[in-house]
């Protein structure tokens, strides 16, 4: 079956939410992650129709997004850092606390390490599934994961990062 322009279209609409949700949370900043989905989604357009194979788009659609974050973050302009920035909404007491110490642990991380963390645990995919979306063997993906979670644990402490990976 041949796509079409209309199932992209449908298709964009269906996962903007989602893919600027894993944006935000690689990229760490708003603007920065309109861009980010914007970038992948162009990627997908240009492909949409060589895609026909693929099973799940959305998976597909989530690889794309994270591949371009890396490959966006290994340019030396990436290195600008936006002026604090604010999430726009807060949800529960603490949820901002929370949102800024997170924000601020992961702008620590490498992208690689930022990139496999939300895949793991905010995308909830196996490491088997970040292995083969990184291209990395999943030896490589556990040891990112643990190195990264330490990281995460010595800045903001066990139980925030427990909060993260349930």
């Amino acid at each position: 079956m041949q796509r079409t322009t209309e199932d992209f279209e449908e298709f964009a609409r269906a996962r903007t939410p989602q893919l600027y949700r894993s944006a935000w949370l690689l990229a760490g900043e708003h603007h920065r992650a309109e861009d980010l989905v914007q970038d992948t989604l162009a990627k997908l357009y240009r492909a949409w129709r060589r895609v026909q194979h693929v099973d799940n788009l959305a998976a597909y659609a989530q690889t794309v997004l994270v591949r371009t974050y890396v490959s966006q973050r290994r340019r030396r302009s990436s290195s600008e850092q936006p002026v604090a920035d604010l999430p726009e909404r807060v949800e529960r007491p603490g949820d901002l606390e929370l949102r800024l110490a997170l924000q601020q642990a992961m702008a620590e991380l490498s992208a690689l390490d930022r990139a496999v963390l939300v895949l793991r645990f905010f995308e909830d995919r196996s490491v088997e599934q970040v292995a083969s979306d990184l291209g990395k063997n999943t030896g490589a993906i556990r040891t990112r994961t643990w190195r990264a979670l330490e990281r995460l644990r010595a800045v903001l402490g066990d139980d925030a990062v427990q909060l993260i990976t349930l």
